[in-house]
């Protein structure tokens, strides 16, 4: 045995050895598993391990308030961990490492820097408390898969859990622990650059994926080489951002707020999620990050839930400029009291926090309260037994970027597909078709589909749409290409912060328009691959305009008039204004940014492999005027529809959606019929089966989401006209009819009513079944007292 593997050796044993001894001495009850402060969470003792309680008031009770303050902390480590230091910022870093002052790093990612950096806490800090890793794991870590807003289309929560798996198994052989990942902010603003990140526009919807996603990066064993701790975030409010400016203020009244919003997050919490992140925004004027009540009361103390609640990117030091903190030490006191525990990169904790213990501002119990939070999550993921226990490089070899995960990755991309519109069914294509021109900016981008949050993605390395053509037809079908303009200029370059600069666009090139236009002439079909560069969504891209960005209606129009079968490839990160091109183009494939086998599933759409099944998991407007959009709107007073000039609509655009909230084509069609209710009279102890016959009426297999909206008709608190709360995908092969089922009860009626409370109100309801969210099948049932 060598030096260093000795000297680490010991230095776990050491930690193992102290552990035990205290674990013997320390008596385990209300008071010493959780601080006795009013203001701290509930005695949790229920939701968590009492032997890892032990082991956590072990440790804490060894530290010193410097350590404990340390635990506090997450740097972000972009230098070379294996090499010297490359500033006197690294050099700081390296000094609380070795002092053990420091909980948690991110941006580090690879086996090789991992461990080294791990090796520095482990050789020299006094306690020798292990490190945990966290990274953007959003929608893949190496092999990635469809960005959030377009796998949610997929409706099927089985492959979307199993890509957080694939993710975090990937992650974890490369030496990591912990995602910043799901984003669960109902998000109903197309501009919001950040909408590509969640599940859309729907409460329901949103919660059932996200408690998929959970499930899939954490597994059924935290400690698992294999799974890393989920985080749920952002806590809350941040998808309702004014105007959809990212980081913009928040305006929701607490109904909108228990009823909307925090239902993803209270599901989160009751399936376990290690971690919360808190969020840039304020919510009617309190900065979310130093919000008291929605974290220390609501959280951690109504809702019972043990976890790590981590700030956002310098958001405890954002504060300040909120104008609600004068400086960083009062930013830190309001922080850690409304329960803010980890200090992401503001230097906040760690300058102020001693300080403020010392004054009497943070009690002691807060204090602890917080770090055993941390210590929880390192036992929970079994760091203390094994420091390294993920850094392994043969399983890092092994594990990444395989052939097993590509084809997942292909699968849950095509899954993710929508078919928008099918005129003259020109799709599916045969694949021994006589010609195809792919054309369009993004025809042969290897790069783009590969979307925002890529993690460590290589550059260029997705399957682009052109090369999926070529793999996918006979070799007697011609293929030809052209670019015909470009989208961006410049493109951002290979290895480019994605935050460097915003995108410029093309506005004045058109002369690629003529030779894709000579192209289109002589070929059956076009495909057109237009929609958004990667980065045109994400943190920090929001935008006004929704629409197609440079020439590309100018060249869709061009070729047009000269070939009518056209089928546009969008690839997109967020709802865009289709308007112009759903009026020109008789089909439309909605394909988002697939990821890494993006041309190989748009292949097996376009031509037939796979019956696309997906469906829209948000509303697509006739114009951004009408943003935000969404499908369950309230009423009002004049109902949309009236036939009165004074009603609440536009005069120059419809209300509704060009296409709406869970639309989605097949190349078969489904019938639905024999739509019954069990009764029509319930009291809330009760339920309803409601049942409906689904019939594959076309000549093809497909997969069809069957959806469930209810209506309360009158409450204490005005209701949505319609609310999503059941889905069941199913294949149904063709001429075949399958009964699908729902079961509507107490949980499915309730809300958060005028009583501040969730709760059934009787009264009389509607309930629709079909494809959409414009399904008509529709019955009424009453709750009584």
């Amino acid at each position: 045995m060598n030096k260093t593997t000795k000297s680490l050796l010991l230095g776990v044993i050491s930690v193992k050895i102290v552990v035990i001894l205290l674990v013997t001495s320390i008596p385990v009850n209300g008071n010493t598993l959780v601080p006795n402060d009013s203001e701290l969470v509930k005695n949790t003792t229920t939701l968590i391990n009492v032997s890892t309680e032990h082991k956590v008031d072990s440790v804490l009770a060894l530290m010193t308030i410097d350590e404990k303050i340390g635990q506090l902390v997450q740097y972000s480590g972009k230098w070379n961990a294996t090499g010297p230091s490359t500033s006197k910022r690294d050099q700081y870093k390296h000094d609380k490492l070795k002092k053990g002052e420091v909980g948690s790093m991110l941006n580090i990612a690879s086996v090789a820097s991992i461990r080294e950096t791990q090796r520095i806490v482990m050789e020299n800090s006094r306690l020798k408390i292990p490190l945990i890793f966290a990274y953007d794991v959003i929608h893949g870590y190496k092999t990635i898969f469809p960005i959030p807003l377009g796998e949610s289309a997929s409706w099927d929560l089985g492959i979307i859990e199993k890509s957080a798996a694939i993710a975090a198994k990937e992650a974890a052989a490369s030496g990591l622990n912990w995602t910043f990942a799901p984003m669960i902010d109902v998000s109903r603003d197309a501009r919001w650059g950040r909408i590509m990140e969640g599940s859309g526009e729907d409460t329901y919807l949103t919660t059932k994926i996200g408690v998929a996603r959970i499930n899939g990066f954490q597994g059924n064993d935290l400690s698992a080489a294999h799974t890393i701790a989920a985080c749920a975030k952002h806590f809350v409010g941040y998808g309702f951002a004014e105007g959809g400016r990212d980081y913009n203020t928040v305006n929701i009244g607490e109904f909108e707020l228990h009823n909307t919003i925090l239902p993803p997050f209270k599901a989160a919490s009751e399936v376990g999620v290690a971690t919360f992140m808190n969020a840039f925004n304020d919510i009617d004027g309190i900065p979310a990050t130093g919000h008291k009540y929605l974290q220390r009361d609501l959280l951690k103390k109504d809702w019972n839930w043990p976890g790590l609640m981590v700030s956002d990117w310098g958001s405890i030091g954002e504060m300040i400029a909120h104008g609600y903190a004068r400086d960083l030490e009062h930013a830190s006191e309001i922080a850690i009291n409304a329960g803010s525990d980890m200090d992401m990169e503001s230097y906040a904790y760690e300058a102020s926090l001693k300080t403020l213990v010392e004054k009497g501002k943070v009690s002691t119990a807060i204090l602890d309260d917080a770090v055993r939070r941390v210590l929880r999550l390192k036992f929970q993921l079994g760091l203390f037994d094994d420091p390294y226990k993920y850094c392994d490089e043969e399983r890092e070899k092994a594990d990444v970027y395989s052939k097993e995960n590509l084809e997942i990755a292909r699968d849950v991309a095509k899954k993710s597909i929508v078919l928008l519109k099918n005129d003259n069914q020109i799709l599916p294509l045969s694949k021994k078709i006589k010609s195809i021109a792919v054309i369009g900016p993004l025809a042969d981008d290897k790069d783009t589909p590969l979307g925002n949050w890529r993690a460590r993605a290589d550059y260029n390395s997705a399957v682009s749409l052109l090369e999926g053509v070529k793999h996918a037809v006979s070799k007697s079908t011609a293929i030809y290409y052209e670019k015909g303009i470009e989208l961006t200029i410049p493109i951002v370059k290979p290895g480019e912060n994605q935050f460097a600069r915003p995108l410029e666009f093309n506005t004045t090139d058109s002369s690629g328009i003529e030779k894709a236009v000579e192209l289109a002439k002589k070929v059956e079909v076009v495909l057109l691959a237009i929609g958004e560069d990667a980065y045109q969504t994400g943190e920090g891209r929001s935008q006004v305009d929704i629409g197609f960005k440079g020439l590309q209606l100018e060249l869709l129009e061009a070729i047009q008039k000269v070939n009518k079968n056209i089928v546009i490839v969008l690839m997109n990160g967020r709802p865009m204004d289709l308007s112009r091109a759903s009026e020109v183009a008789p089909t439309i494939l909605e394909c988002w940014h697939l990821g890494s086998e993006s041309g190989n599933a748009i292949a097996d759409v376009i031509f037939g492999d796979y019956n696309p099944s997906g469906k829209l998991p948000v509303s697509f407007p006739h114009h951004v005027g009408q943003e935000p959009l969404y499908y369950n709107q309230k009423n009002t007073g004049r109902p949309y529809g009236s036939t009165q000039v004074t009603y609440s609509s536009y005069r120059d655009a419809p209300r509704s959606a060009l296409y709406p909230f869970g639309h989605g084509l097949s190349y078969t069609t489904f019938s639905y019929d024999n739509f019954k209710l069990s009764t029509t009279e319930i009291n809330a102890s009760e339920h309803i089966e409601v049942s409906v016959n689904v019939t594959n009426a076309g000549k093809r297999n497909g997969e069809e989401v069957v959806q469930l909206y209810i209506r309360d008709l009158v409450g204490s608190l005005v209701r949505p006209i319609k609310e999503l709360k059941g889905f069941k995908k199913l294949m149904i092969k063709a001429g075949e009819t399958k009964t699908v089922t729902f079961k509507i009860n107490a949980e499915t009626l309730q809300f958060y009513t005028a009583n501040k409370k969730w709760e059934v109100e009787p009264g009389a309801f509607e309930v629709w079944v079909g494809g959409s969210s414009l399904a008509e099948l529709k019955q009424s049932f009453s709750v009584v007292e």
